[in-house]
């Protein structure tokens, strides 16, 4: 939920072949179909599979980016009697209703140091029918099975929050956020961006200057942005059963916040200019095969494609050199 703080493919010029032994991590579980239970079983003592999951985080690095975005709606058991209806109410009075994200292997070039990025999956957890506690169980066992670098747009301040204490309401273990890393380095540590980027306090060294709206940080790259919809909406839109809608509008925004990623690991160094516009292009690419099934994102890239006429997509190649896209 991209909200600020109230605080104020086919053949492509990629990047050279790596001149060290990186290589692109082996696809690992990209969807949170049914591997979840449909009935939440009875509390037991830790047995060693939970011992296993609590471990720390396996030698080596993270093997693919989770470009994460929640939505939620005020739960009415939570929220107080007399909370006022225009304050945002708190993180935990939120149920959440759709969890969905940009999956993206990491390769690394040993020589350089630097990192390329392919796009696995746009999509979102679960199915449409399930309720909050079987939503969340999915999340987290699909968050555990793989080693991921997080990255979110106000995820310190309310995504994550939202998540973890929805799931301790829930009576959800979740050692894979807390137990991994080390105790210098891990995903709580507010500075650690190789865990979890937040990029909206990334981008604003960390509240030395003024935080952006994800709409505003999309607007500096001419991206299209929230495409007529706002998470003030989603409420009523749950209201009229329109979850799809939803699902749908925050895949989007996971969408925006990847490729804001990818400038800003340009930017940073964290990858190179070759890489960043083949990472553009597979992208690009994904969105135009997945647009037969799937309207929003054909949406998406066409408005990407007319906006690129006055900020191009790309930093290392020409405006012109938009991919062919299905259409």
């Amino acid at each position: 939920m991209s909200l600020p703080s109230t605080a104020n493919a086919p053949a492509r010029r990629g990047p050279p072949a790596p001149r060290g032994p990186a290589r692109l991590a082996a696809a690992g579980p990209a969807l949170l179909d049914g591997r979840a239970p449909s009935a939440v079983p009875q509390a037991r003592g830790p047995g060693r599979a939970e011992a296993r999951a609590g471990a720390a985080e396996p030698p080596g690095p993270h093997q693919a980016l989770l470009v994460l975005d929640i939505e939620t709606v005020p739960d009415a058991e939570q929220v107080p009697a007399g909370w006022p209806s225009e304050k945002f109410p708190k993180a935990a009075w939120h149920k959440v209703v759709a969890v969905s994200f940009v999956e993206a292997a990491i390769a690394r070039d040993a020589a350089t140091g630097t990192e390329a990025y392919r796009v696995r999956s746009c999509r979102s957890g679960g199915e449409p029918g399930w309720d909050e506690e079987r939503l969340l169980r999915a999340f987290w066992k699909f968050f555990a099975a793989g080693r991921y670098r997080v990255v979110t747009w106000n995820g310190r301040s309310f995504d994550l929050p939202t998540l973890l204490l929805r799931s301790m309401m829930h009576g959800i273990a979740v050692p894979s956020w807390y137990r991994r890393g080390t105790k210098w380095d891990g995903y709580g540590h507010r500075y650690a961006v190789d865990w979890h980027a937040d990029l909206m306090e990334a981008m604003a060294e960390f509240g030395a200057c003024a935080r952006l709206t994800l709409e505003e940080a999309a607007g500096l790259l001419a991206l299209p942005g929230k495409m007529g919809e706002h998470g003030s909406e989603v409420a009523a839109m749950i209201a009229r059963g329109e979850i799809g809608r939803v699902r749908a509008y925050c895949e989007t925004d996971c969408l925006n916040l990847f490729v804001v990623y990818l400038r800003w690991a340009h930017l940073t160094g964290r990858t190179s200019s070759e890489a960043h516009d083949a990472a553009v292009d597979g992208l690009i690419r994904y969105l135009g095969a997945e647009r037969a099934g799937r309207p929003h994102l054909g949406g998406f890239v066409d408005a990407w494609r007319r906006a690129s006429e006055r900020r191009p997509a790309f930093v290392s190649r020409p405006a012109q050199a938009w991919p062919a896209v299905a259409g």
